[in-house]
């Protein structure tokens, strides 16, 4: 064999095995970003009296706070209250047994509290208690509007039947008013609301679900309560989330994990949901940081814009301002009122 055709031979392996590698190169670069395994610490593995290794330790329980949601109160500042006079004071259990058939009025809560005759203090009723005073409250506004008038009926014609029932005499506030209130108080709110979301677009490759669950659980967030959200929990039982970190829903419900592919996470929080001393912003902020140095991601905003640390330090200043107005309503953000409010 001629020099020439040993070297076309060897010419021609090289570019076959660069193909290939390049092939193989492609191909990982279009799958997504699977999870690197977690490294863990060596332990030595004993044995019992049978020789048999110990039995695998139960997996660990969270005690100590309950997650228990508050119980939501009457409040004069977002809440019609009509009061139910009783000729005497009437037993929890009694209560209870006639509490209207309907919690709402068309997309407003509807409350129900008593004035405890031991306590003082008005609560919702229990059996064994005895109440002197009885009142009813329905929801001035919501995220779906303020109470218009048919919902306002709708309170009297659920409320009346329960006040006949327990021998009371119900005096509701003049239903014009009460609109006029709800429309005042809901366009507050809408000046108000604010869910400050960025978004974390992969530079390179795509990420599975997997990957986004790694990284994101290295900063404390948690599965949430439905398909494609992590969370980071609140220190304060009951409360909302601090931060939320969403992704697309059917990549969450894929069979494969690993095989899905999500190239955008959005990561939020509700203003008005969340306390301002858990420090939301400042989370927000890191989280979004740490997270886009984690995933090669990029911060950006709705418009696909970078959002660079002058950006969020303006973001900073207009939601110490909102802060402000809210607790001059006495709705600071995070108060029971205020998550009332803004739901």
């Amino acid at each position: 064999m001629s020099n020439l055709t040993v070297a076309l031979a060897i010419l021609g392996g090289l570019v076959l095995a660069g193909v290939v590698a390049h092939g193989a190169w492609a191909a990982r670069k279009a799958n997504p970003r699977r999870p690197a395994p977690e490294p863990r610490e060596p332990v030595m593995v004993g044995t019992n009296e049978a020789g048999r290794p110990p039995p695998e330790p139960p997996p660990p329980t969270f005690a100590g706070k309950s997650t228990k949601r508050a119980v939501a109160r009457i409040d004069a500042l977002i809440d019609a209250i009509a009061m139910l006079d009783l000729d005497a004071p009437i037993g929890g259990a009694n209560l209870l047994a006639h509490l209207p058939h309907t919690r709402r009025a068309g997309s407003k809560p509807l409350l129900v509290e008593g004035l405890n005759a031991d306590s003082g203090e008005w609560e919702a009723p229990e059996a064994g208690q005895h109440y002197s005073q009885v009142q009813a409250g329905v929801q001035l506004a919501n995220r779906s509007g303020a109470l218009n008038e048919i919902e306002y009926s709708e309170f009297v014609q659920a409320v009346q039947p329960f006040s006949d029932a327990i021998g009371a005499m119900p005096d509701f506030p003049d239903m014009l008013e009460v609109v006029a209130r709800a429309r005042e108080l809901d366009s507050f709110a809408t000046q108000c609301d604010a869910q400050l979301a960025v978004h974390l677009h992969a530079r390179k490759s795509a990420w599975s679900v997997s990957y986004i669950q790694q990284h994101a659980g290295r900063h404390g967030f948690v599965p949430g309560a439905v398909p494609g959200k992590l969370v980071l929990p609140s220190t304060e039982p009951g409360a909302p989330a601090v931060l939320t970190l969403g992704f697309d829903a059917l990549a969450a419900l894929d069979d494969n994990p690993n095989q899905a592919a999500v190239r955008d996470v959005t990561l939020s929080f509700d203003v008005p949901q969340t306390d301002a001393r858990a420090e939301p912003f400042a989370a927000w902020q890191a989280s979004a940081q740490a997270l886009s140095l984690g995933m090669d991601a990029a911060i950006v905003d709705d418009k696909g814009q970078p959002l660079s640390p002058q950006g969020f330090a303006a973001i900073g200043s207009e939601l110490g301002n909102l802060y402000g107005v809210l607790e001059a309503r006495d709705l600071a953000a995070g108060s029971a009122a205020a998550r009332r409010l803004f739901s």
